[in-house]
């Protein structure tokens, strides 16, 4: 069991998260584990907007820029990886603060779902045939017959991950409970407080648009070419379309203008799960600090 609370800071895209939890980290003696499915990834910095090496040489980080774009990673990979990080911090002697926008790798690192690390490799061979016969809508409404809350929170165009999840979905539950891992804070008996950054929608709009803008002026067209379209991690959000026009399928107005979309879509996405996410607390960014001190205890000296 952990001495101490632990916080979790979730947040659409562009809200923040990075310099919040940064910020937190240096006055609350504290380092941060990622919770993001692709910044885990390496390479990758300008698509994923990984933390600066400046912002990662401050605070120490853990599942950030770990993996090969091509490597599979599965939420009960994430949990357990996240919670021997959490342990090894506490060790040291500092807090932990979970940072990150990806909903279900929260969810599974506090205990709120059933993972299944491998199922009946029949089933998954199905589904790989019908990836191959059928577009990618095919799957996403398939899944959404199956688990309509988990559906929501993909974009139809994540094949990997619509299949994971479909995976899930129609394994026989007795298979889903053999498989199952119960790695997760539940587990630990520790507490925590899931912070969900609540910050205007014309506000994330404009980051959404600087941050587009951005991406493109620092080589995120390079990067999409050098990541490649086979690799796992090559379905996060900007590299589709980074690659569509670096095959002659969009023009550069077109990209610019499906890129910020995109981004828009998916930061709803996050949104829209976070609200049916128990437990989480909806906070201006600049409430957050007083909320760790009162809920967590949480002082500047240990």
């Amino acid at each position: 069991m952990f001495s101490e609370g632990l916080l979790i800071i979730a947040g659409s895209t562009a809200s923040g998260k990075t310099d919040l939890a940064i910020q937190l980290a240096r006055e609350f003696d504290a380092e941060i584990v990622g919770a993001d499915s692709r910044q885990i990834y390496r390479g990758m910095p300008i698509g994923t907007a990984m933390p600066s090496p400046d912002q990662l040489g401050e605070v120490e980080h853990h599942l950030v820029g770990i993996l090969d774009p091509h490597e599979r990673y599965s939420a009960a990979r994430y949990a357990s990886d996240a919670l021997e990080a959490i342990r090894a911090i506490r060790r040291r002697g500092k807090r932990a603060i979970v940072a990150g926008g990806t909903g279900f790798y929260i969810r599974a690192l506090t205990g709120g779902v059933t993972l299944a690390p491998q199922f009946d490799e029949s089933l998954r061979d199905r589904l790989a045939f019908e990836a191959r016969v059928h577009p990618p809508e095919f799957l996403h409404d398939w899944l959404r017959l199956r688990d309509s809350h988990r559906a929501a929170a993909l974009h139809p165009g994540d094949t990997y991950r619509v299949l994971r999840a479909l995976e899930i979905a129609l394994a026989a539950p007795a298979a889903r409970r053999g498989d199952a891992t119960a790695i997760a804070l539940a587990g630990e008996g520790v507490e925590w407080l899931t912070v969900f950054l609540d910050v205007p929608w014309t506000e994330i709009d404009r980051r959404i648009a600087e941050r587009t803008r951005r991406m493109l002026a620092t080589g995120l067209l390079e990067e999409a070419e050098r990541i490649g379209n086979d690799a796992v991690a090559a379905s996060a959000v900007g590299y589709p379309q980074a690659l569509a026009y670096l095959r002659g399928w969009s023009t550069q107005r077109e990209l610019s203008a499906s890129l910020e979309r995109a981004t828009r879509r998916y930061a709803r996405r996050q949104r829209a799960w976070f609200r049916s996410e128990p437990g989480t607390i909806w906070l201006a960014p600049d409430a957050v600090a007083a909320v760790v001190r009162e809920k967590l205890g949480w002082s500047a000296k240990r």
